[in-house]
């Protein structure tokens, strides 16, 4: 196991990390910008490093400092998060050659994985459904493009094959519009990612958001451990996830993951990682995979009881990986809310200082956070302040408690999203469960 670990990132993610090397007996240093200098995190490391001013681009995205920070405090090996530089695999390239160990995929996984064109190429190899549309990148030909968009059918969705977070993608619902939205797509494919390819896909209408989380050693031994549904999103953004997901028959699911585990295997795939899928008339569709720990790793956590943070260090670090799929339990349901620091229905960022912070508590409640009160929120960076998840033998129970845990909430000096979330708790459509990834969008455009 390692002596010492650096943690390149903020907020509660570095806050979990801290607690999982705590737990194993590693210490940690906290690299933080001049804006979290007084973050809990911080002040709980081992050692700390400031890194660089406010902005990202001179702190977290500093691949230099970073290194330079691992240097000066003898740590063995950097953990980024996710977020930031997790899924950079120029950086964890820089990370091994300059002797440290990066707790994540090898770079090649990332960089495979990171670009969706070859990540969809791997998955059809691994025998791993996938979405209809363009077996590689969209050709220049005008005509060709036009052929491939009536035999895949419309509508179409062009995506960027370096793109992610919701960006770099059109829905085209008419030939008229597709050169166009070609055209449009790699311009901005271009300027956010540095990479002006782009692709073409079926566009499901209805689907759900299902997502597989897996855990591999690199080489034979890979698991996967169950699946998340993170379909309650807005502007391809996660808002609610839960585990299991609801009114999918666990022989599909059980088909499925057994097919990521095994794509692992074929791609050597190190530590811990998210297959995610469009799921459609009772079939899945791989869309990507995110070669990182995921912001809802807790819902999977809940439900299977392996703590998904530890297992990544364990696997860097080169221990052996015990763990085999007849280990792996699911029992009950879990659900997270992402508490955002914004008006909870103009969505408007709502940084400052927070007067007062009650978290909530009680059977089944876990909170993860970095804030308390006298805080400051930052404008500098992601509007997420923390993740409020809770458990229950039943999905109806892990729903009761999170209505109760969300009306003790109390977060004051700020404006956050309690109130929408509180809002879905009651709603008739997600109590009933299984809503597409357009339901939230829709149920917004209705308010007065």
């Amino acid at each position: 196991m390692f002596e010492k670990i650096l943690i390149a990132n903020r907020g509660e993610i570095a806050l979990r990390i801290q607690r999982a090397c705590r737990e194993l007996g590693v210490k940690t240093v906290v690299v933080h910008s001049e804006a979290d200098r007084d973050a809990k995190y911080v002040k709980l490391a081992d050692e700390s490093v400031c890194i660089g001013p406010a902005p990202a681009r001179d702190s977290y995205l500093n691949m230099p400092a970073l290194i330079s920070a691992a240097e000066v405090t003898d740590a063995e090996a950097i953990h980024p998060g996710y977020g930031f530089l997790a899924e950079n695999a120029d950086f964890a390239e820089r990370v091994e050659k300059s002797g440290f160990v990066f707790i994540g995929p090898r770079p090649e996984s990332i960089r495979l994985m990171g670009d969706k064109v070859s990540a969809k190429r791997a998955m059809i190899a691994a025998g791993v459904p996938v979405v209809p549309g363009s077996e590689g990148a969209l050709p220049e030909d005008p005509q060709t493009i036009m052929q491939m968009a009536r035999d895949v059918g419309y509508p179409v969705i062009i995506k960027a094959a370096g793109g992610g977070g919701g960006r770099g993608m059109r829905v085209v619902y008419t030939e008229a519009a597709l050169l166009n939205a070609v055209a449009m797509t790699r311009t901005e494919a271009g300027s956010a990612f540095n990479n002006p390819e782009v692709y073409m896909e079926k566009f499901l209408e209805n689907p759900r958001h299902v997502e597989i989380q897996v855990l591999a050693d690199g080489g034979r031994n890979a698991v996967w451990l169950g699946e998340r549904d993170c379909s309650m999103q807005r502007r391809h953004q996660k808002v609610i996830e839960e585990a299991p997901a609801p009114h999918i028959p666990r022989k599909l699911i059980e088909r499925i993951g057994e097919r990521c585990a095994e794509a692992c295997r074929k791609i050597n795939y190190r530590g811990a990682g998210t297959f995610e899928f469009l799921y459609e008339d009772g079939e899945f569709f791989f869309i990507e995979m995110n070669t990182r720990i995921q912001v809802e790793h807790t819902v999977t956590e809940m439900v299977t009881g392996i703590d998904l943070v530890a297992q990544q260090i364990r696997i860097a670090a080169g221990e052996k990986f015990t763990l085999r799929q007849k280990d792996v339990q699911f029992r009950g349901h879990a659900i997270e809310c992402r508490i955002n620091a914004e008006d909870p229905f103009k969505f408007t960022p709502s940084p400052g200082k927070i007067i007062n912070w009650h978290p909530p508590g009680g059977m089944g409640v876990r909170m993860d956070s970095h804030v308390f009160s006298g805080y400051t929120i930052p404008p500098h960076y992601d509007s997420m302040i923390a993740k409020l998840i809770t458990y229950g033998d039943t999905r109806e129970q892990a729903i009761a408690r999170m209505d109760i845990a969300l009306s003790e909430m109390v977060v004051e000096g700020i404006q956050t999203n309690i109130p929408l979330h509180r809002e879905l708790m009651q709603d008739a459509r997600f109590v009933e469960g299984g809503t597409s990834i357009h339901y939230l969008e829709h149920k917004l455009s209705q308010r007065p």
